[in-house]
């Protein structure tokens, strides 16, 4: 089941730490190869980490606004 409208269940908060790894690590890892060396520094993956949080935020943001019958603003009925 899906959490209701302004509530976010363990399911949703693992689904979107899951979406955010997984698109700012390919996103991440593809603009560094494109751009040339390949470093390990804190300054290469700054970008790839705050990308990750952002979109964790966005995701958890959705499903808290949204009812167990994908209707965004909707309260429950």
């Amino acid at each position: 089941m899906k959490s209701a409208f302004l509530s976010l269940n363990v399911k949703d908060f693992l689904k979107g730490l899951l979406l955010a790894f997984l698109t700012a690590l390919f996103t991440g890892v593809y603009q560094l190869l494109q751009a040339g060396p390949f470093v390990f520094d804190w300054a290469t993956f700054q970008p790839i980490v705050l990308a990750a949080a952002s979109a964790a935020f966005a995701y958890f943001l959705k499903n808290f606004f949204t009812n167990s019958d994908d209707q965004v603003l909707t309260p429950e009925k």
